[in-house]
């Protein structure tokens, strides 16, 4: 057994920053997609490009379900053999099954796991986890870094700019009505993850260029107000657009840190393409 090292357990609704894809003890669980009769599974056989071309041209309906407590299982007696501790930290429960299912896992393997509900998904899960390696690298227990990380998810902002309502409306988030007006009136969404870990409608704004106006604005506030030293900026097949937004903000706060990326698949089936989202930890 490995003495004194974390394995960490995300989901694969979180981003993989460069940290966390070469990190030998980050490891990720994929959530299933499913178009009609077929699955395929979150970042191992379905590219961005063949999900957002049968998002664009398919006719199945499309959703994603959490991995089973038995995938949970048989990873947490392989992590259970190699670690002493493990932390899993997961998309918010109020979206997601998934940590459900991580708790029963860890209850057949018959491991000990300190559980985080991230309340967030994406970045916010990135965020978390590259913190808790920074923790891990000073010295803190699992147990320190673990309560400190639950600390931290209250600290968590976000601003998701909807791209194409369409998936919305498809995934029930959107009545046939909202979607009629608001593909009429060219009306963009933005949309919030709440301090509950819940989908929140936070504005309506009129037109692709004021909405991007309205992330601007979000990030330059926090900036001036609350000190904001790093954002990350994700997207759905707009990474033009992600760019541009990052020296849009950069004008107004030229000191700002930024990680562009890529949402992953079993996100943009809800989100929809040309999402882009700003996230950061306060």
């Amino acid at each position: 057994m490995t003495m004194n090292k974390i394995a960490w357990l995300i989901d694969s609704s979180a981003y993989l920053s460069n940290t966390l894809k070469d990190h030998p003890d980050v490891y990720v669980i994929p959530i299933n997609i499913h178009f009609g009769l077929e699955q395929f599974v979150d970042g191992v056989d379905l590219t961005h490009e063949q999900l957002y071309d049968r998002i664009r041209n398919g006719t199945a309906s499309i959703k994603t379900s959490q991995p089973s407590a038995g995938e949970f299982a048989l990873l947490y007696e392989k992590l259970g053999k190699e670690y002493n501790s493990i932390i899993a930290i997961h998309v918010s429960k109020s979206l997601s099954g998934t940590l459900s299912s991580s708790i029963s896992g860890a209850g057949i393997a018959q491991v000990q796991v300190e559980f985080i509900d991230s309340l967030s998904l994406s970045a916010g899960i990135t965020g978390l986890v590259e913190r808790g390696l920074q923790l891990q690298e000073a010295g803190q227990s699992y147990q320190e870094i673990a309560a400190a990380l639950r600390g931290m998810v209250s600290k968590f902002r976000n601003y998701i700019l909807i791209g194409n309502l369409t998936q919305l409306y498809k995934g029930g988030r959107l009545s046939s009505v909202q979607f009629y007006l608001g593909s009429l009136l060219k009306i963009k969404p933005v949309i919030q993850i709440t301090p509950q870990g819940e989908l929140k409608e936070l504005d309506k704004v009129r037109s692709h260029k004021k909405a991007i106006q309205y992330l601007i604005n979000k990030a330059v506030e926090a900036s001036v107000n609350d000190g904001l030293q790093h954002v990350y900026i994700m997207h759905a097949n707009a990474e033009q657009q992600a760019n541009d937004l990052k020296e849009a903000i950069l004008q107004q706060a030229p000191h700002l840190q930024f990680t562009i990326g890529e949402i992953s698949t079993s996100l943009a089936v809800h989100a929809g393409e040309d999402t882009v989202a700003l996230l950061w930890y306060l």
